[in-house]
């Protein structure tokens, strides 16, 4: 069971990395500094600027009880007297280290004090590029709030902000997070942030991953979201967002993650999302989503996984899914799909996960299905169908527990291949259900082994039965 949940995450996971793969690809492309030779064959420099030093200090006293800071680390920028979390680099007019990054919360980072609050200040920090906080703020209840600047390119710098797992972080998204022109991350999850997601958010142009998921967020998808044209990952799921998925969604040409599971949406899915041709990833469970599907469905040839669980739906399955030839996840259950399962599903050779379970699909399971060599998770179950399961041993064995047909009273599998598995279906012309228990085949006869032990166990009981005999006799 183990090996098959690690199996059926894989693809995920794999699909996560590049996404999750920034704070290094940021970082390493922000450079932290080491102390070496320049290319001039200078020694590097050595101090901060001593503003920049004092706020840094004021940072760090209000944010955690690790150390003394100042005394500790009274050159935080060398590398002989710094701290895992921070990472400086030089600059480039001047000949002083700033700091580029810090991070907070996770080992071996600096812990958060239980009265910690969201640091205003460390905005004001000139070169920062990437801040971190995760399960930083769990106690003391805090606001994202940032600075009146004097000068808003003081902001410019940061590309990557993430707040994660922070229970007491509370309250609106600030509208004046737009001020951070040169945002390429904005990861705000796992939160208890409430309120709309403010429009001006989508003024950040150089945007290419977003992710506002499990908080609290109310009220409707701005259609403004659209204006993103570099975003490349998307996720508000786990939210109580409201209203329709916008039609400027499919303005995103470069998106490949798309997630707005967990909400309250409503209407169908847009017919712009087949602008989409670089999305690989689309999850829109338990919503309210009804409907027909776009008419270019099957333009999305880029896609993986198409995850769309508990919506009431309420139409045929379509057709389109089957001409999606990468497609490796088909969830699409509890959603009252009606009809036949397409046949062309049976075209779909790349699929490893196909759960159309508690539908109300009739006919019989496609023959070809039992051709598809990478699907090891198929559930079919409390369905309608009918007929013989047209799956051979080989095929059932493979999938093991990973297979589900039960509830569906008019399947039968047939009586050769009625051992190994339990299946959830009846064996045809009986009403016994598929066992686990499995019976000998041919190729599983006692061994030439087996047959010398039954021999000399028939011998000695033999002797015995003779030795009682005369025993008695006597």
């Amino acid at each position: 069971m183990c090996c098959s949940s690690w199996s059926l995450f894989l693809p995920l996971l794999l699909l996560v990395v590049p996404i999750s793969c920034f704070p290094p690809c940021v970082s390493s492309s922000i450079g932290s500094y080491h102390v070496n030779k320049n290319k001039n064959n200078q020694a590097p420099p050595n101090n901060m600027d001593p503003s920049e030093a004092e706020t840094l200090f004021n940072i760090m006293d209000s944010m955690s009880s690790d150390h003394t800071w100042r005394i500790s680390f009274p050159n935080p920028c060398n590398s002989a007297s710094s701290w895992p979390g921070i990472e400086c680099k030089p600059g480039q007019n001047d000949k002083l280290l700033h700091v580029s990054r810090l991070d907070f919360g996770s080992p071996p980072n600096p812990s958060c004090k239980t009265t910690a609050t969201f640091p205003s200040q460390v905005f004001t920090l000139p070169y920062l590029q990437s801040l971190f906080f995760f399960h930083c703020f769990t106690q003391t209840k805090t606001n994202i709030s940032l600075p009146l600047l004097s000068h808003p390119s003081n902001a410019s710098s940061l590309q990557q902000l993430s707040l994660r797992s922070n229970p007491a972080l509370v309250g609106p998204i600030p509208s004046q997070i737009s001020s951070l022109h040169s945002l390429q991350i904005l990861t705000l999850s796992q939160n208890r942030l409430a309120g709309r997601i403010p429009v001006q958010i989508f003024s950040l142009n150089s945007l290419v991953h977003l992710d506002l998921s499990y908080n609290l967020l109310t009220g409707p998808i701005p259609p403004q979201l659209g204006s993103l044209r570099n975003l490349v990952g998307l996720d508000l799921s786990y939210n109580s967002l409201s209203g329709s998925i916008p039609d400027t969604i499919g303005q995103m040409g470069l998106l490949q993650k798309f997630d707005l599971s967990s909400n309250f949406l409503v209407g169908n899915i847009p017919d712009s999302i087949e602008k989409l041709n670089s999305l690989v990833f689309m999850a829109l469970s338990s919503n309210r989503l009804g409907g027909k599907f776009p008419q270019g469905l099957a333009k999305l040839q880029s896609l993986q996984y198409f995850i769309m669980d508990d919506n009431p739906m309420f139409i045929p399955l379509p057709e389109e899914f089957g001409k999606l030839m990468k497609l490796q996840e088909l969830r699409v259950a509890n959603s009252g799909y009606s009809g036949t399962i397409p046949t062309s599903f049976s075209h779909l050779t790349n699929l490893s996960t196909l759960s159309l379970q508690n539908n109300r699909l009739t006919g019989e399971i496609p023959e070809g299905f039992g051709s598809l060599s990478h699907i090891y998770h198929l559930n079919l179950s409390r369905n309608m169908l009918a007929g013989i399961v047209p799956f051979n041993s080989i095929f059932l064995k493979r999938l093991g527990r990973n297979l589900d047909l039960s509830a569906n009273p008019g399947l039968c599998l047939s009586p050769s291949e009625a051992y190994g598995v339990k299946i959830g279906v009846n064996v045809c012309g009986t009403n016994r259900t598929v066992s686990t228990i499995q019976p000998f085949n041919k190729s599983e006869a006692p061994s030439g082994l087996c047959k010398s032990l039954f021999l000399l166990c028939f011998i000695l009981c033999t002797s015995v039965l003779a030795l009682h005999h005369i025993s008695f006799s006597a």
